[in-house]
């Protein structure tokens, strides 16, 4: 018999903020800004997991949320949002209640982002996580491609924080390119604001 031909990723629209936001916490509960956010290690995918879920859903309202399937399983996903959009209705108190003592510094990034975001029309990367044991595949440019396709279109721009200098490389390489002043945790690590400007119809 025959083994069975590779099924290819599918992406499609993510309609479940719950997994959305489950994924990018597991994916993130271990890096340096949520070190930096949530200094107690055992507190950090609970609190992440409130903290994403929240987000997606509004980008469920507010923008495009992909997510990339393999064989059939949720290997990573993408929020964006489409600029100007409305803050979460009640995010600073929502935070407080599950974040406790380590809600100033939750609202201590989102002042830091708020600062230095660009206030013209762009659409917004917001969060984009691959599964654990599935990054080195492609399937972070397949999830960049499907929304820079559409981008690319509309002629709109599109803006990011990098968590890492190994993300910013994947971005730098897409396109985006450093915006002058970098995203300063205090005590902390840095975050690396992009910019990408629309890429012209081939031919």
């Amino acid at each position: 018999m025959s083994a069975a031909a590779p099924v290819d990723p599918v992406i499609s629209r993510m309609t479940d903020a719950e997994a959305t936001g489950h994924l990018i916490a597991d994916t993130f509960h271990v890096d340096a800004i949520t070190a930096w956010l949530v200094p107690r290690v055992e507190d950090r995918l609970p609190l992440q997991r409130r903290f994403f879920t929240m987000y997606a859903a509004h980008a469920m309202e507010h923008g495009d949320v992909y997510g990339i399937h393999e064989a059939g399983e949720l290997a990573g996903v993408a929020v964006w949002f489409t600029a100007p959009f409305p803050e979460i209705p009640g995010e600073r108190e929502a935070i407080d209640t599950f974040a406790g003592e380590n809600a100033e510094r939750y609202h201590a990034l989102g002042e830091l982002l708020e600062k230095l975001h660009p206030h013209e029309p762009h659409h917004y990367l917001n969060f984009i996580a691959l599964e654990r044991g599935r990054t080195g595949r492609g399937l972070g440019t397949l999830l960049l491609e499907e929304h820079h396709r559409r981008l690319d279109a509309e002629g709109a721009p599109a803006y990011l924080e990098a968590s890492s200098e190994a993300s910013r490389r994947l971005y730098l390489r897409h396109g985006y390119v450093d915006m002058p002043e970098l995203v300063r945790l205090p005590g902390g690590p840095v975050m690396y604001p992009m910019w990408r400007e629309p890429r012209p119809p081939a031919g």
